[in-house]
């Protein structure tokens, strides 16, 4: 067995211990070794290699990679067993941060063997895996001390440092590889963001409901998305209302028409959507697409939204399409409807100074009394 020669407390080079480039050996010899840390990930590749686990088939789900099957044998057993990938990345994880430690003791005259088992063979293999170069050993009285490059600065710390070091990187790139949670919908939430709209807190309301169109724009997409009955899709319907709302109200216009043509997606024909075709017709007014604007407040209508506000705007849009006289019955419709005169003033009076001559002269003919 090869000695290092040595005194006592000496530093010891560990250029013939570390094990730097064996994964990327590995990669070199082992066919479709990419394909295989693309299914798996790089790491947990290497997590294999260093628990002594031997993958022998992956059956991949494109669809659900986390549902995707494993197939390994441990050491050099002929037992099969079988995973998802999800559970054989937990497996792997724990496997590495469970391993029996090895004892920290380094003898005076330590050979290459005594050097690894002191520093750890797990921990020698996963060091490179997360970019530790190990410099040298130091024997001091108080124990062996270890001093790692990290590429931009050297530290000396404790082998028992450097393995709480290795193994909380293995316990976090475990972590950071577990699938998302399912997300699910809180129908208790929609009052809170309903008060919160009442109070203008707009923020609150995008802070509670602002995770919710990406999830729902998927499940909208599965079977049971489609079978959701009209209750569930009326509060759906709500709840996206009120965040369209809060983002139009903040001048997010262009979030307030994705969630808002979603909520409508979900809707369609129910009188809950009538207010989200209000809302979008009324985005597009404020960016001046009078045009777009005009089908959508129609809708709206017809579905029995607020017939005061919607008319104003059908006749704020006929006005800027030079549409007057259709401007002008939306505006007879509002004021019938209850909207204030003090909304309606400035509108009426643009609406009639573009009506001209005529329109001044056919008042006046009907304000006369019949003769």
């Amino acid at each position: 067995m090869t000695q290092l020669a040595q005194e006592p407390q000496n530093v010891i080079d560990l250029a013939e211990i570390r094990s730097d480039g064996w994964f990327e050996q590995l990669a070199q010899e082992i066919p479709e070794f990419e394909q295989l840390c693309q299914v798996l990930g790089t790491r947990f590749v290497a997590f294999s290699f260093v628990a002594g686990v031997r993958i022998t088939s992956i059956a991949y789900d494109p669809h659900s990679p986390e549902s995707s099957l494993v197939d390994f044998a441990l050491g050099e057993s002929e037992d099969v067993e079988r995973l998802t990938l999800s559970d054989f990345r937990e497996r792997l994880g724990s496997a590495l941060v469970a391993a029996d430690a090895e004892p920290m003791t380094l003898p005076p005259q330590a050979s290459a063997e005594d050097i690894r088992s002191c520093i750890g063979r797990r921990h020698l293999l996963l060091a490179p895996v997360f970019g530790i170069r190990l410099a040298s050993l130091h024997n001091t009285p108080t124990g062996p001390m270890i001093e790692v490059d990290l590429g931009h600065v050297r530290e000396e710390i404790s082998i028992q440092g450097l393995r709480d070091i290795l193994d909380n990187a293995v316990r976090s790139e475990v972590s950071r590889a577990r699938p998302a949670a399912p997300f699910s919908i809180d129908f208790k939430k929609i009052p809170q963001a309903e008060e919160a709209n009442k109070r203008a807190d707009y923020a609150e309301t995008i802070a509670i409901l602002g995770a919710w169109p990406g999830p729902l724009s998927m499940f909208l997409r599965t079977p049971q998305g489609q079978a959701l009955g009209i209750a569930e899709r009326s509060k759906l319907v709500k709840a996206l209302g009120l965040l369209g709302d809060a983002y139009l109200k903040r001048q997010q216009t262009d979030w307030a028409e994705d969630v808002l043509r979603l909520g409508i997606q979900f809707g369609q024909e129910l009188e809950a959507s009538g207010p989200l075709f209000g809302l979008l017709g009324l985005a597009r007014v404020q960016t001046e697409r009078h045009g777009e604007a005009i089908g959508l407040l129609r809708r709206a209508l017809t579905l029995g939204g607020d017939r005061a506000a919607l008319l104003l705007d059908l006749a704020r849009c006929f006005n800027a399409r030079d549409r007057n006289v259709a401007a002008l019955a939306c505006l007879h419709d509002a004021a019938a409807a209850g909207a204030s005169p003090g909304m309606m003033s400035e509108l009426r009076q643009q609406v009639e100074s573009a009506l001209g001559p005529a329109y001044q002269r056919y008042q006046e003919a009907m304000a006369k009394p019949p003769s």
